[in-house]
């Protein structure tokens, strides 16, 4: 039995030191299956959720910082990293399930969630599915936006997949892949910015298992005509929740326009872009955006969630969050 974690706040101007050393992996075992995350500090809880691929290493460099005023937990999504791989529902919706359950073994009630990529539709699936729990969101290059996606995942998503991820791990293949980001990086192009951390992504997928849970997991949100999930029909949802939006201006995965949509379907959201930075801004300007996610901590009120308004939201809204019906041709799967 996992004790709960309690969470006191430190003392005004105090700060706890927190070493790398203290950011190191536990596991237990939730509903049968191997859960790794991370955890340090003292004082409200953050969830910090990694994409598609990623694993919490990638938190890692963030999270002494961050737990000096705060508990940090930051888990390996099911499927990812250290955690079980097993056939299994990976959807947003069953992620955003595995995330409360965690938080229960943990005796963690509340948090503030800062998602990327994935987990950014992760964590607004759990705003949805759990708004009683969630104080306030942070969005990084989130998924569930606009249909728009990079081609690569688009072309992963398709039958045969496996096979093409498989020959990845040929000799000479990295060698080959590592000359084309270099390119990449040379011509300056968006795709460029992101070379280091998708190529990592590849690094991530050494065995047949670990592929076909990230295949399971692409295709949960991803066809070949792009993103197939949309948070955009429950943006009206965070009304009275603090909600920032990160994102990098040359982000080659997620396009930065999906940050000006997701922050005009948020009114009252704080929009944050990163010059210059691609898809994981968290990586290119860390100082930054350790700054801005503890300032908006300390600015803002915790969502205070209420059954009564939670109604008047949904019957005011009609059938869609804008008050107008989507385009059918538009249309994308809503958990």
């Amino acid at each position: 039995m996992v004790p709960p974690h309690t969470s006191p706040s430190p003392p005004q101007g105090r700060l706890r030191p927190v070493s790398a050393a203290d950011v190191r992996l536990h596991h237990l075992t939730v509903h049968g299956y191997r859960r790794a995350y991370r955890i340090a500090g003292e004082g409200p809880a953050l969830l910090l959720i990694h994409g598609i691929g990623d694993s919490s290493a990638t938190w890692a460099d963030l999270i002494p910082a961050l737990a000096r005023r705060h508990t940090v937990i930051a888990p390996d999504l099911l499927g990812h990293g250290a955690s079980g791989k097993p056939r299994a529902d990976y959807s947003v919706a069953a992620y955003a399930n595995g995330m409360r359950d965690l938080l229960g073994v943990l005796g963690i009630d509340r948090v503030t969630l800062v998602g990327h990529s994935l987990g950014g539709g992760v964590a607004m699936q759990f705003a949805y599915q759990f708004p009683e729990r969630t104080e306030r969101l942070v969005l990084v290059s989130a998924g569930g936006v606009g249909r728009a996606v990079n081609p690569v995942l688009r072309a992963v998503s398709v039958p045969g997949a496996d096979v093409l991820l498989s020959t990845l791990r040929l000799p000479g293949m990295r060698h080959a892949i590592r000359l084309f980001t270099e390119l990449m990086r040379r011509l300056d192009t968006d795709l460029g910015q992101d070379a280091p951390e998708l190529l990592g992504l590849v690094d991530a997928l050494p065995d047949a298992t670990a592929r076909s849970a990230f295949i399971r997991t692409l295709r949960a949100v991803v066809d070949w005509r792009g993103q197939v999930v949309t948070m955009l029909d429950r943006c009206y949802l965070t009304q009275g929740m603090p909600v920032m939006l990160l994102w990098g201006s040359r982000d080659s995965v997620v396009p930065v326009d999906q940050a000006h949509t997701a922050h005009v379907a948020m009114p009252g959201s704080r929009l944050e872009i990163f010059e210059g930075a691609g898809h994981f801004p968290f990586h290119t300007d860390p100082t930054r955006f350790l700054a801005l996610v503890e300032d908006f901590v300390a600015t803002t009120e915790p969502a205070d969630w209420d059954t009564e308004h939670w109604r008047e939201l949904l019957r005011a809204a009609g059938t869609f969050g804008t008050g107008s019906a989507p385009d059918p041709a538009n249309e994308r799967s809503a958990t």
